[in-house]
């Protein structure tokens, strides 16, 4: 009898992976699986997250946080200084092939522009790459408006969306299957102008057209001219804009944002409480399983966790992770992980952030799933992102695609009062950018402070808060100028700003 049970038992353990399969399935939306890497974590600084739900931040000091940037003494300026005058004929075309992510495709397409400027030549409009981590394939005029792109730079250079018929034959497929003398593979990562004029001309005088691939950070931040910089940043800030229905979502989703439902005002009774209605924070959680994985940290999932992240890092980069050769406790000293959804919440709660603060969170996809981020859901219940702002009818058209979903939460960051991020970027780095630009209030996580602060285990809420505050009092938006070889994309003063 025991050895039938035993029989029948090592049976269904087999057969549970087979009926049952969402016990041993990622994490979804729900709940974790019971057998999956991503069981719910504890929280890992329970003093602190105590503290923080009992916090109760004063009016004078909400009303600070949400007080727009004053002015710097710098503001936009778009043109060049001198004057625009298309040359009587072009020297021929340049196509792009870009890779990476949205904002990475951005700043290829900005250095794009600058590159056809410096060659005299016709650009055609870029091809961005299927992203291997997230499969989309949007092209171009799938994400940004081509016509307005065309229009705004029109005086600068000139740009077909294709190519005339006699060039149709240099497409993407013949160039990946043999060498071919019209494409050029050797630009170096951040490739003089003089070198594209030596290097580049020749080949368009001999075939009309040549095709930069791979062209990513293929154009210096030094040893360009000015006009060329401010080039750069007429693309970036006034050219590159999202197709309008990417726009209007986004306009939809600010206005819900802003203006919530009558239910939601009626559960903010005091004054003081209501004091932010009408504003709200995006914050880009940048937690993925990449993230996770590429810092080689610690996040609380216990072993399983950890083994899954070592196996994942393993066959992803084949041991080319840095920084594992660091414990923990150092790579935390020098402020190299990521935040979790945990610690970003003890941030923004410490900074003067109460629990009836609109919180818009921009995120693709959360390592770890809800699960992950209940904590931080507990600190900020009116936490909103894409799904529950929007219905299934008014996503349709971006769901699946990661370029589309992360431009429609570009645009809600560029609309929100104040901008943070978990944990520097590309996206991080575009919006730092361009807020900047704007003169828009955002917070940059001291990420080496945190990190300290959060391996101190007995330090106890009013202590942390005044050190969070003190670290980041000059970390909201202020201006930085960029020194040598820094990108002008995340620090355009000033380069690609005049003084007021």
């Amino acid at each position: 009898m025991l050895n039938n049970g035993g029989v029948f038992v090592g049976l269904l353990v087999l057969l549970l992976p087979v009926f049952f399969p969402n016990l041993f399935s990622p994490l979804g939306h729900a709940s974790p699986s019971i057998f999956s890497e991503w069981n719910t974590p504890k929280p890992r600084h329970l003093p602190l997250l105590k503290g923080a739900l009992q916090h109760k931040t004063k009016y004078g000091q909400r009303s600070d946080l949400w007080s727009p940037l004053a002015s710097q003494g710098y503001k936009p300026c778009f043109d060049s200084p001198t004057t625009h005058v298309l040359p009587e004929k072009s020297e021929g075309y340049i196509q792009v092939f870009l890779d990476g992510g949205l904002n990475q495709q951005r700043m290829g397409i900005c250095d794009a522009v600058a590159v056809a400027k410096i060659l005299n030549a016709t650009l055609v409009i870029p091809h961005l790459e299927v992203n291997p981590v997230w499969k989309d394939s949007s092209s171009f005029s799938e994400i940004f408006d081509v016509d307005h792109f065309i229009d705004v730079l029109k005086d600068e250079i000139s740009i077909v969306k294709e190519l005339p018929k006699e060039y149709s034959w240099s497409s993407r497929e013949y160039y990946a299957t043999a060498i071919r003398a019209t494409r050029i593979k050797t630009a170096p990562v951040h490739a003089s102008a003089n070198w594209y004029l030596e290097n580049v001309i020749p080949v368009l005088q001999s075939y009309g057209i040549a095709a930069i691939a791979p062209f990513s950070h293929r154009l210096a931040f030094e040893e360009v001219s000015r006009d060329i910089q401010r080039l750069r940043c007429k693309v970036n800030f006034q050219a590159l804009t999202f197709v309008p229905h990417i726009k209007s979502l986004g306009d939809a989703l600010v206005s819900r944002l802003r203006y919530p439902s009558e239910k939601y005002l009626r559960e903010r009774t005091s004054e003081n409480e209501r004091q932010g209605d009408g504003k709200f924070v995006v914050l880009h959680l940048r937690f993925d399983k990449d993230m996770a994985a590429h810092s080689a940290c610690d996040f609380g999932g216990g072993k399983a966790e950890k083994l899954a992240l070592a196996k994942y890092r393993q066959v992803l980069w084949q041991g080319r992770v840095l920084n594992s050769q660091f414990t923990d406790e150092e790579l935390r000293n020098q402020g190299r992980c990521p935040l979790t959804p945990e610690e970003i919440g003890l941030l923004l709660t410490a900074l003067g952030f109460d629990n009836s603060t609109r919180l818009y969170l921009a995120s693709h996809k959360v390592y770890g799933g809800e699960a992950r981020i209940s904590t931080l859901r507990k600190l900020f219940p009116f936490m909103e992102d894409k799904k529950s702002l929007a219905s299934a009818e008014e996503r349709a058209k971006i769901d699946g695609k990661a370029s589309l979903l992360a431009a429609l939460d570009y645009y809600v960051s560029m609309k929100s009062d104040i901008f943070i991020s978990a944990s520097p970027g590309n996206m991080h780095n575009a919006l730092v950018g361009h807020r900047t630009y704007e003169n828009l209030k955002t917070i940059k996580p001291s990420m080496t402070l945190l990190g300290q602060l959060f391996l101190n285990k007995s330090m106890g809420w009013s202590e942390f808060q005044q050190a969070v505050q003190e670290g980041h009092r000059n970390r909201q938006g202020q201006i930085r100028l960029r020194k040598k070889k820094q990108s002008i994309y995340t620090y355009p003063a000033p380069d690609c700003m005049c003084q007021a």
